[in-house]
């Protein structure tokens, strides 16, 4: 008898478990989980890059020294985008959030800018440094853009899940501290179409 009655508890807890994984119970902290370790994958290209910049800058050092100013401006941009101090719950505040990306948009236009000078530079552009380095941060470039899109399309799926129903319920009443998390805007800038002209 006190095995049948232990199989049927065992039995019970079973359908019940299995009851609950099926109602979304774990989605939420599923997707929170998938929305952190993709800004975790973004946060690594960021660092990718800036640890390329400081290469990259003394390379073009040697050929551009009229170019003093923008050397500056891509080295003060990378301080200022490695100063913000960046956690978990920046992801969920949209002020440190904000100034995270318009540091490193700020960044993204200084380095812009560096390339260009290159083209003035015919000694620059076939040394063999810089071309490995500006293959990098082009690459580099290319991975950030797909880590900000996985993490835009992970932090969808959780404001998705607590924001509708049953999602929204089970947020209420089993994590109450789950928040809707940040995804990246595109820059002002970037909103309006070159002039080009010919």
């Amino acid at each position: 008898m006190a095995v049948l009655s232990r199989i049927r508890a065992a039995a019970a807890a079973l359908v019940v478990g299995l009851a609950l994984s099926a109602c979304g119970i774990n989605n939420v902290p599923t997707l929170e989980e998938q929305a952190k370790g993709a800004w975790s994958e973004v946060q690594n290209q960021y660092q990718r890059r800036a640890d390329l910049i400081p290469n990259l800058v003394e390379t073009v050092k040697g050929y551009a020294k009229q170019e003093q100013d923008t050397l500056t401006k891509v080295t003060e941009a990378r301080a200022k985008a490695t100063s913000i101090k960046v956690d978990a719950s920046t992801i969920t505040d949209p002020e440190k959030f904000k100034q995270f990306q318009d540091a490193q948009n700020q960044l993204s236009g200084a380095l812009g800018r560096l390339i260009a000078v290159s083209e003035a530079y015919p000694d620059l552009k076939s040394n063999q440094n810089f071309l490995a380095l500006q293959s990098q941060l082009e690459g580099t470039e290319n991975r950030i853009a797909v880590a900000r899109r996985d993490y835009i399309t992970a932090v969808r799926a959780y404001n998705t899940e607590l924001r509708t129903i049953p999602g929204r319920w089970i947020a209420a009443i089993l994590y109450p501290s789950a928040k809707p998390m940040e995804t990246f805007t595109s820059a002002p800038e970037n909103q309006t179409a070159p002039k080009v002209t010919f």
